[in-house]
């Protein structure tokens, strides 16, 4: 029998080397991983969800075919932690098949809240007695360690097993793949189509937690710093946001991306937009009016994670603020960054420019006490190039109708503006919260939606690679975590800046991007999942989206300097 030698190595941007080995031929890298965490309990304390072998990911199910290296990826790493999310909500959907039959009730995934997933149960009242019943099912799925095997089916043969299982949005979604095949997962006889590898078995997926929730429940999952299934943290404000969302999704006729291929393919590609961009027209406006009916209002501040599209959304609300009567003023809180020489720096010895330190908060806070005094005050400029702050004689003074609109990361921070009166600031965190789903069980990752953005607009008007913009994308996800998404409950307002038709559009800008990502490079897999995800779209032209669009933020063609 043949042997392979196959070296061990670390996962990361510096791999070590553990050990050699000598494997027989048809040996599963299932087996490997159990070796080696058996021997080295302490680098492989985790689950192992995936392998990294000869830099491909593969399903520990496969079998060892030639020399090369592998690298372990356990549920704290990126695609281990995706493949772990994907393999529970199978066991779910297997668990709730197996409870209630798969003709009388269903589960549906819709979106991510806090560490977990917004589920609701359709053909049934979700009770407490339902959802208790739910989780032992699943822990008795997770005690037999039922295998969860994969095939490749033709895709049209794919297609019609969906329609006769009643799963349109998986029918749908699969009659736009170009490729001729799919994989198929089969989990005790319950055969779907997952967005993604899955785990080899339901043995391995014992941590997860069901919340009860609104009119649902959160199917909860282990904590990427801890590793337990920490209690449900989450903002009620941004539930009800993606729940309007939701709504709206409905509304325009397409919840998923196999209904919006199917619009865009019947030739309506020009009415979604004009009714996208219609409805987020009157949501800006609604929101103008609601702060115009207090004229103690003074200080708009404006906060949302990265590629959220905050520039155009604070010039789209001026001239909604300016139809109701106002004279808004945009301030930008870059131009209170300090000097460069005084910017405070991180562990590593880097510029920290996202920690709140980084801004002169005092001098903010002079400056606007000053303004809300009536007083006159000269307004920075941040000069990028110099990292000097520079005074060029723009002077501004407020009157009665005068406000200021306030864009920065730390916006919503109330130790930004500590001098500020409450009543005079109305806070907004905006983030585009994608409408869409993939299917029944994939919810789209909003994450995506928004690295997709960045990678476009940082290709534009910053000459940035999609590399590089991959490379850097969670160190800047550590950053909102840290800096923006814990004070988005002390918002007035949520707003969704998600276009639900934005990725037919960016799919055509994104895609040479990605593939310019070389094969060798650390980024490469990313860039092969999100070229996978984009393939699911049918592309949109962009002669009908008008100039104030918020996509123009990042394909370009905007009337805004952004």
């Amino acid at each position: 029998m043949q042997e392979f030698d196959i070296t061990v190595n670390t996962v990361g941007d510096h791999p070590k080397q553990i050990e050699k080995l000598h494997v027989p031929e048809g040996t599963t890298f299932l087996k490997i991983a159990m070796d080696m965490q058996e021997k080295y309990k302490e680098l492989y304390p985790d689950v192992i969800m995936l392998v990294l072998y000869n830099g491909k990911l593969r399903e520990l199910n496969k079998k060892v075919n030639e020399d090369g290296s592998v690298a372990f990826v356990s549920v704290r790493d990126r695609d281990g932690k995706r493949t772990y999310r994907r393999s529970v909500t199978i066991m779910m959907q297997k668990a709730v098949d197996n409870l209630w039959g798969k003709d009388n009730v269903r589960v549906r995934v819709y979106y991510s809240l806090g560490n977990g997933y917004y589920c609701e149960l359709k053909g049934t009242k979700c009770t407490q007695d339902k959802i208790k019943a739910l989780d032992e099912e699943m822990v008795r799925l997770v005690q037999q360690d039922i295998p969860i095997t994969k095939k490749s089916t033709k895709t049209d043969k794919a297609e019609e097993m969906f329609r006769d299982f009643g799963m349109k949005d998986k029918e749908r979604l699969l009659h736009y793949r170009r490729s001729s095949r799919v994989n198929i997962y089969d989990l005790d006889g319950m055969k779907d189509y997952y967005y993604g590898f899955m785990a080899p078995s339901t043995g391995c997926l014992s941590a997860f937690k069901l919340e009860p929730y609104e009119e649902g429940f959160v199917l909860m999952f282990p904590d990427s710093i801890s590793g337990d299934v920490e209690p449900l943290v989450t903002s009620n404000k941004l539930f009800h946001t993606l729940k309007e969302s939701r709504q709206w999704s409905r509304m325009l006729g397409f919840g998923t991306i196999g209904a919006l291929n199917d619009a865009i393919a019947s030739g309506k590609g020009e009415d979604i937009i004009l009714t996208q961009e219609a409805l987020m027209e009157d949501r800006i406006g609604a929101l103008a009016s609601l702060i115009a009916e207090n004229r103690d209002k003074k200080f708009i501040m404006i906060a949302g994670p990265s590629s959220s599209g905050k520039t155009t959304f604070s010039h789209r609300l001026s001239i909604q603020l300016s139809a109701k009567g106002l004279i808004p003023h945009p301030v930008g809180l870059d131009d209170y960054y300090l000097n460069r020489v005084d910017t405070p720096k991180d562990a590593s010895g880097k510029y920290d420019f996202e920690c709140l330190e980084a801004l002169d908060i005092e001098q903010f806070n002079r400056d606007m006490t000053a303004l809300l005094a009536g007083e006159a005050v000269s307004m920075p400029t941040y000069n990028f190039k110099t990292g000097m702050r520079e005074y060029r004689g723009n002077t501004l003074k407020l009157g009665p109708e005068d406000v200021l609109v306030i864009e920065g990361i730390h916006g919503l921070n109330d130790k930004l503006s500590y001098s500020l009166p409450a009543e005079s600031k109305f806070r907004i965190y905006i983030s585009a919260l994608t409408q869409l789903d993939i299917d029944e069980h994939n919810p789209l990752p909003t994450t995506d939606a928004r690295l997709i953005r960045r990678i476009v607009r940082d290709a534009r008007t910053r000459g940035i690679s999609a590399q590089s913009t991959i490379a850097m994308w969670d160190s800047v996800r550590s950053g909102e975590e840290k800096y923006i998404f814990p004070f988005q409950e002390g918002a007035d307002v949520m707003f969704n800046s998600a276009l639900v038709y934005e990725l037919a559009v960016l799919k055509t800008y994104a895609e040479p991007l990605l593939f310019a990502i070389p094969r060798d490079c650390p980024e490469y897999l990313e860039a092969k999942r999100l070229l996978k995800f984009l393939d699911y779209f049918i592309p949109l032209p962009t002669e009908g989206i008008a100039q104030n669009s918020l996509i123009r933020e990042f394909i370009g063609g905007s009337c805004f300097q952004v």
